[in-house]
């Protein structure tokens, strides 16, 4: 059996880039790692999720987070006093459930 290495020719952006979030909806679709400040208390949306998906996000800012209604939360909370706040997301089927947990980085 031979190995090939996976390029980013291979594979969609959505594994390999980065996006920083001008709004509240994340295309799972766009990026795998997003990027926000927070400026007010943020209602997040999700679009293009499909089962298997994996997507970072990184937020900071001392606001109230509202994630859509099939987001489970493992572990961690929010922190607006860290940092950065990293925040995994996993989705198991769908949009029915995603699972997430928090990290908080404070330099």
């Amino acid at each position: 059996m031979a190995l090939t290495k996976v390029t980013s020719d291979v594979l969609a952006d959505e594994f390999f880039s980065s996006s920083a979030l001008s709004g509240t909806e994340i295309d799972w679709s766009d990026a795998a790692v997003f990027t926000k400040t927070l400026s007010a208390a943020t209602t997040f949306t999700f679009t293009n999720v499909k089962t298997g998906m994996v997507k970072t996000v990184i937020l900071d800012g001392d606001q109230t987070i509202t994630w859509p209604s099939g987001v489970k939360v493992l572990n961690g909370t929010y922190s607006g006093s860290a940092t950065a706040n990293v925040i995994q997301l996993i989705s198991t089927n769908g949009t029915t459930d995603i699972y997430l947990t928090y990290s908080n980085y404070t330099s």
